[in-house]
């Protein structure tokens, strides 16, 4: 991994908004991808094979990506038996279940946009 430059602007907002609870949620699933991993991981358990044919336009690199960086922050767990061939599933954690009504919240939003409620 690239070294994180401890003087750039970035770093030095995240400081400033370090109590900031919108940048808290942000650093865990900020992104294109995390929210629509989760989003696929709100209805059960599913297998790499199944996450990749629900989500198409993703690349396996930022699929596995993501899914180590979910995992890291404690909103997926990844469980994989010993068995040949490898057989490894993710689901939501605790944690990853209550960011649920966050994730729906963002869906219904999208669908009354879309509709033109908002317009």
């Amino acid at each position: 991994m690239t070294a994180i430059k401890e003087s750039s602007t970035i770093q030095e907002n995240k400081k400033v908004l370090q109590d900031c609870p919108v940048m808290y949620v942000m650093e865990r699933i900020g992104g294109f991808w995390k929210p629509i991993i989760l989003f696929n991981l709100s209805t059960g358990e599913k297998r790499y094979s199944e996450l990749k044919k629900a989500i198409p336009a993703v690349t396996e690199k930022m699929l596995i990506q993501h899914l180590k960086q979910l995992e890291a922050d404690g909103l997926v767990i990844r469980t994989a038996r010993p068995v040949v061939p490898p057989h490894v599933t993710y689901k939501l954690s605790e944690a990853g279940h209550g960011l649920g009504t966050v994730i729906d919240a963002m869906a219904e939003w999208a669908f009354q946009d879309m509709d033109g409620k908002y317009k």
